[in-house]
Order: structure tokens, then sequence, then C-alpha cells
């Protein structure tokens, strides 16, 4: 089973285009395309009936506190945890390649909907709870929202898209789904799975220091 993107490499570093949010000299961030990569699979197990894609950054910090904040950094030794940026599921075995925009092309304020195509469905990203009580972009974040690390954060953070292919059609889950949801509901019919690593970071000096 392969996964690759044509729009970075594995393990390299994941383009503008692909993020929430970028460097800016005077602001420290600013909004940029908010592209969901191009994702293409092949070799998949015998008996595969659907695919899950989940993307999720390893490397969010576990404390907001200094998130962001003028005169300090984000540590490069605080512990990390993860946030999700991206949950679909029912994706067809044969629907390779995802053409890079085609779930997401611009930053949408309060999110997107869990509306999806070519009867695949969108969980929630936690872009949901960053952005909760922000009046301007508070809502549900829906499908791919791309990576927006701290500005000020000392390391480079990676994103997972890690794909699995199930004996099921469906995933067996229903609602507003969640990542978790989703992992908890598919033990079982998981077939065989793999994943790529994209790098970003906005601080233009992330993994200098240490």
């Amino acid at each position: 089973m392969k996964l690759w993107s044509n729009s970075f490499a594995d393990g390299g570093a994941m383009p503008t285009a692909l993020a929430f949010g970028k460097h800016h000299p005077e602001t420290h961030v600013e909004l940029c395309e908010n592209r969901n990569p191009h994702l293409a699979w092949s070799n998949l197990p015998e008996g595969t009936k659907s695919l899950v894609l989940i993307c999720h950054d390893t490397d969010a910090p576990s404390r907001a506190d200094e998130v962001n904040k003028e005169g300090v950094t984000v540590p490069a030794d605080l512990p990390r945890v993860a946030f999700t940026h991206w949950v679909m599921v029912d994706i067809a075995p044969d629907a390779s390649p995802i053409a890079e925009g085609a779930f997401s092309d611009g930053i949408t304020p309060k999110g997107k909907g869990p509306e999806s195509s070519a009867g695949t469905r969108h969980g929630l990203n936690d872009y949901t709870q960053w952005f909760a009580g922000d009046a301007e972009m508070g809502g549900r974040y829906f499908g791919y929202d791309g990576p927006c690390p701290p500005w000020n954060d000392e390391i480079v953070h990676h994103y997972h898209f890690t794909l699995y292919a199930l004996d099921c059609a469906r995933c067996p889950v229903d609602g507003e789904l969640r990542a978790d949801d989703v992992r908890n509901a598919i033990e079982g019919h998981v077939l065989d799975q793999t994943e790529i690593v994209g790098t970003y970071a906005i601080n233009p000096n992330a993994g200098l220091r240490g």
C-alpha cells in the first residue's frame, strides 16, 4: 500500500499554498490559500472497500499561554499534543488521485460545512476548538484546513497524512465525526495503513535552537 503527494515530498516542507497561515515580516502571520494537497495511492490490499484519511499535526503545544505572544517563544521542550487538520471517510478505493484544491481552496470563516463530494463524508477538525469564542472565526470546521503553527514556536511541525484501507464500504460511525471517533470505529476493519509526513513552520527561526 503506497501513498504519495505531488504537492510535497514525504518528509519535506509543505508549500504555503497548502497552509492556513504563513509568515509576515510585520504582523508575524497572514492567511493564505489553504488548499488541500494532491494525494494518490496504489497497491491497496485485496478486499479494500473504502478508505479513511486523517491528517494531524503531532507538534501542537500542550499549553497555549505562550502561543503567539510577543517577546516569548513556545519552547522546543514543551510537551506536544495532536491537532487534527482533516478527517474524511467513505473514500472510494478507485478515487485516486485527490486533486490539489479539490476539497479546500481558500479559508472559510466559521468553517466549511460537513458536505463533501463523491460520496465521502468530512469530519470536524480542531480549528473548531481553536476558534471557539472568536466572534469572526468561531464555528464548526469540517474537512481540510491547513497548517498554522504558532508564529513564535521554536520547532518545525510535522503533519501526518494517514490512509487506512477498510474491509467495509461505509465507515461505521455517524454524526459529527472526529478523528478519535473514526479511529475507534474502524478498529477490526483496517486491512492496511500507510502515511506520508509534511513539515511546516511560520517562525523563520524554527528548528534553529537547541
